[in-house]
Formats: C-alpha cells, structure tokens, sequence
C-alpha cells in the first residue's frame, strides 16, 4: 500500500466510533452525495434536513472532506460485513457464493453514482485512489479465497493463474456492470452479473462449437 494510501487508512480507522447522530448524519450525507456529488451538496443543506444546527453538525464533522471520510468507512465497514456472511455461509456452493459476491458487490457499487466519483476523482484525487485501492483489496481478498476453494475442490482449472482470473472478473464489473453502461446496453444488473459469470467461468462457444475443429 502507498504511503498515501496508508496515511488515509490510519486516518479512516482512527475515525470515532459510532453513536445515534454521527449514524443519522452519515445517512443523510450518503443520501445526497453518493447521488448528487459533493459539490451538489453543502453542509448548510444538511444540518437543515438533519434538523440541527451547523454548529452541531461540525462537532461530529469539522468539514466536507471528515465528512466523505466518516461515509466511506462505513460503506466500507458494510461491504466487508455482507462479503463475510456470505463466505461463512457453508450450505452454498461454489457457484452460488460465486453469484452472492459479485451481486452484493453491484449493489454496494450502483449505490455510488458518477456525479460524485467525478467530484472525488477531481478535489480530493488522494481519496479517490484510496477508494480504489481498498476496492481492489477487497475484492482480491474475497475473490482470492473462493477461487483457492475452487481450485482445492477441482471446480476451478489450475493451468490459468488465480490472479488472472481475478484481473478479468474486476475488469468485467468495472467496465460493463456500472449504472451507465447497464443503461445502455438495457439490462438489468442481475442479468449482467450473470453473463459475466457464464462467459468467464463457461465461454461464449457452445459445447457443439468447441467440438468442431
């Protein structure tokens, strides 16, 4: 992990814990951020909505930027938890963890929209390299494990690196099982994710294909 990376990671983990108005703030603030961007948004807007005070809304969250800072460690803290329930989950199979991941892993996605990468990529581009370098570990971490399980139980070849393999399933949802492209390709995304698995786990070319020279 770089050196920025790692100063972000100590500054998000050493973020307080959480209690009843930080949670009601970060709610708000995921609402209209994830959706609008930040520049969308100003703090005044929300301590209107929350029904308090900017003065208090500060004592939680001295600007925009701790702000964002509380919001991805929770949706970060959230993505881990529903990965791990998933994985310890022992009366699924390969292909139905397989599935359950890459679904929770959309779901957590299409809540970002593209006003506010835009908006991080461009003020605050140290967080936006943060967020993707945390998404990368996550799903390696995760898609690591279940293919190892794989290869171990023989559902998986072993003659194409599992870092490979994990490279083309990240390249796939990033490019292809995104709110725009769904749009325009006009398909949902539960109809995407399984395409994605079919192709990638099976191939386009039908047992009949394969077996002509």
């Amino acid at each position: 992990m770089k050196r920025a990376d790692h100063q972000l990671e100590t500054d998000f983990e050493q973020l307080p814990g959480r209690n009843s108005q930080r949670d009601r703030i970060i709610a708000a603030a995921r609402k209209h951020f994830f959706t609008r961007g930040l520049r969308g948004v100003t703090m005044d807007e929300l301590a209107e909505e929350l029904g308090m005070s900017k003065k208090t809304l500060y004592v939680h969250f001295p600007g925009k930027a701790a702000l964002v800072k509380g919001m991805l460690l929770q949706k970060f803290r959230e993505v881990e938890t529903d990965l791990e329930v998933i994985e310890q989950n022992k009366t699924l199979g390969f292909h139905e963890v397989l599935h359950e991941l890459m679904a929770t892993l959309h779901r957590h996605t299409a809540e970002v929209q593209p006003p506010f990468i835009h908006d991080i990529q461009r003020e605050s581009p140290e967080i936006f390299q943060f967020i993707e370098s945390r998404r990368r570990v996550t799903f390696r971490r995760h898609f690591g494990r279940l293919l190892a399980w794989g290869r171990r139980s023989g559902v998986v070849r072993k003659d194409i690196p599992l870092k490979l393999i994990m490279e083309i399933f990240l390249g796939a949802m990033q490019s292809v099982a995104n709110p725009p492209k769904l749009i325009e390709l006009g398909i949902t995304p539960k109809a995407c994710i399984s395409a994605i698995i079919t192709v990638i786990l099976e191939g386009v070319v039908t047992g009949e294909g394969r077996s002509k020279p």
